[in-house]
């Protein structure tokens, strides 16, 4: 597979590697970005262990909450300019309420939207608006109480992260603290039991690669595998991880101190995951000048 320097770039902002030890780490992997991210972390030449945060999609996440249920739904749109849009806030919004009542995003699409359902709304008002938009994906969660918070918000229960988390016990001011938490920190899942055990397994056999670079004996190798997962475990839960309020104690801790008990959350980010592609300036100029 030919190598490009649009690969080497995204592999260059991703791990903040230099341009040659990028290359390499391509042609090592046939090409492949993931696989070349883990080939640069074991030799030590990654200086990101993840890919950059860069997220191309642009729209909102609206948070609603009734009682003990609450429920999150991502809503894109092609420019920040439209998030900002008061016509597609009030959309937005409305979405949000209607997802209360159904299961999933098929489901929210069908819904009733004052006569018309949300997939036909959407379609009148790309129509209106002019850019391209969507339902992109929502999440429900369930508790003795559940409390939202929204960061970099654009208004009332909307904005670029949305966040719920359901307590047993606590009130709703400790509830909000560990809410900010999961903005800022985003944790993988609740506790280990949560976690996804191929992302575990994968991350171990990166931190075994890593450590065999170093030329220690294996059973040196298995006792620092031990450590090492272990931080990792803790710094990707979110009932270990140290809290962003109080470093002296982890979330789980804080939370006990305060009468609650943390039995689970959601974190939606606009545009997470998504790549949008972006041509070469001069290669777009290029283009448009030959017709």
């Amino acid at each position: 597979m030919a190598i490009t320097a649009a690969m080497v770039k995204e592999l260059r902002d991703a791990t903040g590697a230099g341009m040659m030890d990028a290359k390499k780490a391509l042609t090592e992997t046939g090409g492949n970005m993931d696989e070349a991210v883990d080939w640069l972390r074991t030799k030590g030449l990654a200086k990101a262990a993840k890919k950059s945060g860069r997220t191309a999609a642009e729209g909102l996440v609206a948070v609603h909450v009734n009682g003990g249920n609450g429920v999150a739904v991502e809503v894109n749109s092609e420019t920040d300019f439209v998030a900002k849009n008061a016509e597609f806030q009030e959309m937005v919004g409305k979405i949000a309420y209607a997802a209360e009542g159904v299961a999933d995003v098929d489901a929210l699409l069908a819904a009733d939207l004052g006569g018309k359902n949300v997939a036909d709304t959407l379609t009148d008002k790309i129509a209106t608006i002019g850019e391209n938009m969507s339902v992109r994906r929502m999440s429900k969660l369930s508790g003795d109480t559940v409390v939202s918070y929204v960061h970099n918000a654009a208004t009332s229960g909307m904005g670029k992260i949305g966040v719920l988390v359901a307590l047993s016990g606590g009130d709703e001011a400790i509830g909000k603290q560990i809410a900010m938490h999961i903005a800022a920190v985003n944790p993988a899942a609740l506790s280990e039991a949560d976690m996804d055990p191929a992302v575990v397994e994968k991350e171990k056999q990166v931190q075994m690669d890593i450590a065999r670079e170093s030329g220690k004996p294996e059973q040196v190798i298995e006792k620092m595998i031990v450590g090492r997962m272990k931080k990792f475990v803790a710094e990707s839960t979110l009932l270990n991880q140290q809290f962003v309020v109080n470093p002296d104690l982890t979330v789980e801790a804080a939370a006990k101190e305060a009468g609650a008990t943390i039995t689970g959350f959601v974190r939606l980010e606009v545009g997470e995951g998504i790549v949008v592609e972006k041509e070469d300036f001069a290669a777009e100029v290029a283009k448009a000048a030959q017709g």
